[in-house]
């Protein structure tokens, strides 16, 4: 890296991107060097099964600004991009995806308005150029978030965006297993606004991101921002009681009118015992996701690991180490 910080560094998360990377960097080494000549770049290989890896070293050694980082397994994205920013020392600070559907030619724009007095900047996507089952799954993931967690986040913005300093040192505090980085800096609270960018089609290949993995993903961010599900499950029982009480009342009255119809209450047990039963088990669950997240922080596990990071004085691999 350079010896002074410099004035941008960019973080990028890399996961099935060896036909991508070369046109990648061509293009943000442009951007940034009509920007400023004092820039870094840190491509994290999220242990991509494909040959991204070899294709960053390329690039490492094509491109002074490069450092490339390979964690020792598949975290996934947002612990990817932590370990990017965990290394990025810029006095701002560019996130984005490694499709191309994020393009660098807006960066400039990024940077021109976070200059303007904002500490964060999003990228607002105008019109997505994604396939009609990305937008479903996007639509269900922030529908999702947005209903059970009590933040309002727009489906319309990614991880693309810019942020000064303060802020990633401020992001660095937070060591919780469970992460969500839109979610996190949103938390934050830094002064933020958006600028709408052009958003491409992934010049390579489709989205590992399918309807399930983002549900999931939403599950997560959830979990671990809100404990608003817990609130549910009190007003569902409530609710539950008042039911109850209301069919219990029906029932009686039913058989002082009918008294020798039918055989009875079996029916109404049957059905009371299992829905009871299924409203319990909920219950139970949305618990035990709250107690294993407890006991997932309390091991106190390393967010990721590294394997190797190799930069262009370098040449070769530093030592692995944890964070």
């Amino acid at each position: 890296m350079t010896e002074s910080p410099p004035s941008i560094s960019l973080v990028i998360p890399v996961y099935r991107a060896e036909l991508i990377l070369p046109e990648l960097c061509k293009r943000l080494v442009t951007s940034l060097t009509e920007l400023t000549e004092s820039y870094q770049i840190i491509l994290v290989d999220d242990r991509s099964p494909d040959h991204s890896w070899d294709v960053m070293l390329q690039m490492v050694g094509a491109y002074p600004a490069i450092t490339a980082i390979r964690l020792s397994r598949n975290f996934g994205q947002h612990y990817a991009i932590t370990a990017g920013l965990d290394l990025a020392n810029g006095d701002w600070t560019v996130i984005m995806d490694c499709d191309l559907q994020d393009q660098p030619e807006e960066i400039v724009t990024l940077l021109q308005k976070a200059k303007q007095g904002y500490d964060v900047v999003l990228a607002r996507r105008k019109a997505r150029s994604d396939s009609a089952g990305k937008r479903l799954s996007s639509r269900v993931f922030y529908w999702l978030f947005n209903v059970l967690s009590g933040y309002r986040m727009d489906p319309s913005v990614g991880s693309f965006r810019i942020m000064r300093r303060s802020v990633v040192e401020a992001y660095r505090t937070m060591r919780e297993s469970a992460r969500l980085f839109g979610g996190m800096v949103e938390w934050l609270g830094f002064e933020t606004t958006f600028v709408d960018v052009a958003h491409g089609a992934r010049y390579e290949g489709r989205s590992s991101y399918n309807i399930r993995a983002m549900t999931k993903l939403a599950f997560d961010g959830i979990f671990a921002f809100s404990n608003r599900p817990l609130y549910f499950s009190i007003g569902a029982g409530v609710i539950m009681s008042l039911l109850a009480a209301g069919f219990g009342v029906s029932m009686i009255v039913y058989f002082l009118l009918h008294p020798l119809v039918g055989v009875p209450g079996w029916l109404s047990q049957v059905t009371l015992t299992t829905f009871i039963g299924g409203l319990i088990l909920l219950n139970l669950g949305i618990l035990g996701i709250y107690v294993g997240r407890i006991y997932d922080q309390a091991k106190g596990r390393p967010l990721y690991v590294v394997d190797r990071i190799v930069a262009h004085r370098t040449g070769q691999g530093m030592s692995a180490g944890t964070k």
